[in-house]
């Protein structure tokens, strides 16, 4: 893992009420503290924003998406003009995703064997074939910090038969991206095992086995339960090495954030917080508030009055909502802007009082007066339709 002293993880503390716990992750490109949340970067950006405002929002990391990159504009492409970093303008860490999740999305346009999946492009129904040799060589062309192995992710709705040969497909893709891995990148495997705590189980022993940097639970969120969702996170962290980095993926509201990291996970990415801000949808220290309605036509006053973002101290309520009525693009830079700031900023006060031992009372402080949103679960649930609608290839 450590080929050139330049990727190393270490706790500092732990939380004795919780499996919070506070680290540092080294990477070529700096150092992340831990717990940290992702901006995810699909295309090579944070939609609508510049580096220069990931730095001062102090995002520590992003993710960038290979399947996206892969159809637009092609990694051959960023590789000739020197990686992913020098392309998108950012000298921070990057982490890839290995584009599996983006390929078994598609349902009803792909198909899959054990040497690999068989897709066509969502842009222009073109035919391509992934193996787990292409997704590390792709990530590495990019030249990510942190790149992930290939996976096969199924639906919350596969029964028990057809996830567990999706999670023995994983395994087997595993061994292959090690294979195929040069080790100058950190590679990271994928627990997969639906909702099975014994397919969880089996998953995380496996993976565990190769000896890998880190390791990433995938699959969850996409329509499950959220004690489901608890259980499991439980049932895999507690079979996950103490000493590598833990990293749950496609979770970013507050509240799941705060389960994650009781539950002693790392790192997080999601795009739920820049996908509603330009829906126009903000986050607040008592839960979202969405900023068309009628309430904030006249309030001269920020959406957060103690938020430090760029937003609150330069523009009132009002401001904002005008914006949104009038679908003026600097709208989707502001909300944005602030969603991002709310949560980089939660995660370094979780991170704080982890480090301070007042972890526990500052997570039942900040969820008592927070009122969840239903969104997450409703968008899940039509993935969910769509994907039993949708008949796969035989």
């Amino acid at each position: 893992m450590d080929t050139e002293g330049k990727h190393h993880f270490e706790v500092e503390e732990s939380c004795p009420r919780t499996w919070a716990r506070a680290a540092m992750l080294t990477t070529p490109h700096g150092a992340v503290p831990t717990p940290v949340f992702i901006p995810v970067g699909t295309q090579g950006t944070v939609k609508s924003l510049t580096p220069d405002d990931l730095r001062s929002l102090e995002v520590k990391i992003v993710l960038g998406n290979t399947y996206h990159l892969y159809l637009r504009p092609g990694i051959d492409v960023i590789g000739r003009l020197g990686g992913l970093h020098r392309f998108m303008g950012w000298q921070g860490p990057v982490l890839t995703d290995s584009g599996g999740y983006q390929v078994f999305s598609l349902a009803h346009m792909r198909r899959v064997n054990d040497e690999g999946v068989l897709f066509r492009s969502h842009i222009d129904g073109s035919e391509h074939f992934l193996t787990p040799e292409l997704a590390i060589e792709f990530q590495e062309t990019l030249g990510a910090d942190i790149i992930m192995a290939l996976d096969e992710c199924p639906p919350y709705s596969d029964d028990f038969d057809m996830v567990r040969q999706a999670t023995e497909r994983t395994h087997r893709w595993a061994e292959r991206c090690q294979k195929s891995w040069r080790q100058k990148r950190a590679l990271y495997g994928i627990v997969q095992g639906g909702v099975f705590k014994e397919l969880r189980r089996e998953s995380a022993t496996f993976l565990t086995s190769l000896g890998l940097a880190g390791y990433a639970i995938g699959g969850l969120s996409l329509g499950e339960p959220k004690d489901i969702t608890k259980a499991i996170i439980e049932e895999t962290v507690a079979l996950l090495p103490k000493d590598r980095p833990r990293y749950l993926m496609g979770v970013g509201s507050p509240e799941d954030l705060f389960e994650g990291v009781s539950r002693g996970i790392d790192l997080f990415d999601s795009a739920l917080p820049t996908r509603i801000a330009r829906n126009g949808s903000l986050f607040t220290q008592k839960g979202r508030c969405i900023i068309r309605n009628a309430h904030f036509r006249e309030k001269d006053s920020p959406i957060e009055e103690d938020c430090d973002c760029y937003t609150c101290r330069n523009f009132s309520a009002a401001y904002l909502h005008h914006l949104f009525k009038c679908e003026e693009l600097l709208a989707y830079r502001l909300a944005t802007l602030h969603n991002l700031r709310f949560v980089i900023r939660l995660m370094a006060e979780m991170r704080k009082h982890i480090i301070d031992g007042t972890f526990a009372a500052f997570r039942d402080s900040f969820l008592e007066s927070y009122e969840p949103s239903n969104e997450e679960m409703r968008v899940a649930q039509r993935k969910k339709w769509i994907e039993s609608r949708n008949m796969r290839w035989q």
